[in-house]
């Protein structure tokens, strides 16, 4: 059973109608998330303590001595500060031809644009900025970092501008090889997100992916999440008798005939057992991992998945 869509008409309303309310909706279902999640690792100018180390006459700021481990030791002591730094963050959002799908609310690409905003708010603070990657059939296209608001805005009014992208074609730049360069193109750490249906050209439904390794090393560096995006129709076939598929990545089609029970039983269960396999894959590479679907409020899911994991610390 579906839930209701969300107060967000991303297919309907003006890009600032839609702005207004996810960030309504972000506030409300995120608070406190909002400002201060991050803190940087390397010692500098900051306010809260690192490390508590012997007083250096001339070099240390007398301002600092610990009293209480100064009066256990016999010795001054002062605390180090942990420098506080603005956060660079990075979205990388799939905009091959399969996320211009969706049955029932949304396509996939206006949830992932939805994503994108909604991060751009999540991330917003004092001198952060959030960029995007879009990967289409003819490579990847780099949006330079903006402030978080700005960003948002930005996200918000692609999905009026951008065309559907057509079916078929080549295609050179895999979300495995996406991945790759996401990670070493921008390598200071901070917070990096990949949007994606995980649907890929050759069709690939097993372990092992081709992007589990470029994964892996994102998240070794950044903290990384992955949103997944679904549509119900990619999940269980209808009985709607014969019916001709397209792939939207290659342009094959195929007729079946969905009033065969088994056949929508067969499907169910290998969609079934190819989303349990992304998520492991995911969870092996210590990246955080949400499923998000066209036909429910996807704020909602993201809030859901946000407000019960722990924030891990970025390294500046």
């Amino acid at each position: 059973m579906t839930t209701a869509p969300g107060p967000v008409p991303l297919g309907t309303a003006s890009p600032e109608a839609v702005f207004d309310a996810l960030d309504l909706a972000v506030r409300r279902r995120l608070p406190g998330r909002l400002h201060g999640d991050k803190r940087g690792l390397r010692l500098g100018p900051g306010s809260d303590p690192e490390e508590v180390v012997r007083y250096r006459p001339g070099e240390d700021d007398v301002r600092r001595i610990d009293w209480n481990v100064t009066a256990r030791s016999g010795e001054a002591h002062v605390w180090r500060p942990v420098a506080e730094h603005e956060l660079e963050a990075w979205v990388l959002v799939d905009d091959t031809a399969s996320m211009a799908f969706g049955t029932v609310h949304l396509e996939k690409r206006q949830v992932a644009d939805g994503v994108t905003a909604a991060v751009a708010l999540l991330t917003q603070g004092p001198g952060n900025r959030l960029g995007t990657a879009h990967l289409a059939a003819d490579g990847l296209t780099w949006a330079q970092p903006l402030p978080s608001r700005a960003a948002a805005h930005r996200a918000l009014r692609r999905h009026r501008a951008t065309a559907a992208v057509g079916s078929g074609g080549s295609v050179d730049v895999g979300l495995a090889r996406a991945v790759r360069t996401f990670a070493t193109r921008h390598p200071r750490p901070g917070v990096r997100v990949v949007v994606t249906d995980f649907v890929e050209p050759d069709g690939r439904m097993e372990r092992p992916f081709a992007w589990e390794t470029p994964l892996r090393r994102l998240a070794a560096v950044h903290e990384t999440l992955v949103v997944e995006v679904v549509d119900p129709r990619e999940l269980e076939l209808p009985d709607v008798g014969a019916v001709t598929l397209e792939d939207p990545e290659t342009g094959r089609r195929r007729e079946i005939f969905t009033s065969d029970r088994r056949l929508r039983a067969r499907y169910a269960a290998a969609t079934a057992a190819h989303r349990a396999a992304t998520a492991d894959a995911v969870r092996a590479a210590r990246a955080g991992h949400v499923l998000l679907r066209t036909d429910r409020d996807w704020v909602r899911d993201l809030a859901r998945f946000v407000n019960g994991r722990p924030m891990r610390r970025v390294t500046a």
